[in-house]
């Protein structure tokens, strides 16, 4: 015959170790902390995806102004897009830091002038396109914006002018 196992003699009684029925314990992997609220100075990885994202979100809630944290680049893509007859205008705002754009929406009877943004290149994935391949958005109905040795331009004026580059996005 087999012996039995062994067992401990005495079992220690642990009551503080589970917890009974109803009561619920504090979860060990929460983080305690404080969160963060109405913070205003966000760090933006990718300034053109934001300007892009705060353009669409005014224009699905129909605002008439956006207020954009100024930059070169979104001055020189606000200017395009204000040449463009995309929005209405811009203007700068001084704030003791980097300063406001305000873009001034455009609409026409209630429709927004703009009715897609789309970002192509991006932080993780960079497209670079030479003149003859720079995509034309809507067969020539929308533009692609392309950051060129010399400064951001429509596809249309980097096509003219037989230059490629970094193409950022594009609007319809």
């Amino acid at each position: 015959m087999r012996k039995t196992a062994w067992l401990h003699a005495q079992i220690r009684n642990m009551p503080s170790m589970f917890s009974e029925n109803g009561t619920r314990r504090e979860n060990p992997r929460r983080v305690k902390g404080k969160l963060v609220r109405n913070q205003k100075n966000m760090n933006t990885t990718d300034p053109i995806a934001d300007y892009l994202t705060r353009l669409r979100n005014a224009i699905k809630a129909r605002h008439r102004r956006v207020d954009i944290p100024a930059s070169n680049l979104k001055r020189s893509l606000s200017k395009i897009l204000t040449e463009q007859h995309y929005i209405s205008g811009y203007t700068e705002l001084d704030d003791k830091k980097q300063g406001i754009i305000r873009v001034s929406l455009r609409y026409t009877d209630g429709i927004a002038a703009i009715t897609g943004l789309s970002r192509f290149s991006r932080p993780g994935l960079r497209i670079y396109k030479p003149a003859e391949e720079i995509p034309r958005v809507l067969n020539g109905l929308g533009i692609a914006i392309v950051s060129t040795s010399q400064g951001l331009m429509t596809d249309k004026d980097a096509r003219q002018k037989n230059i490629g580059g970094e193409v950022l996005c594009s609007i319809w």
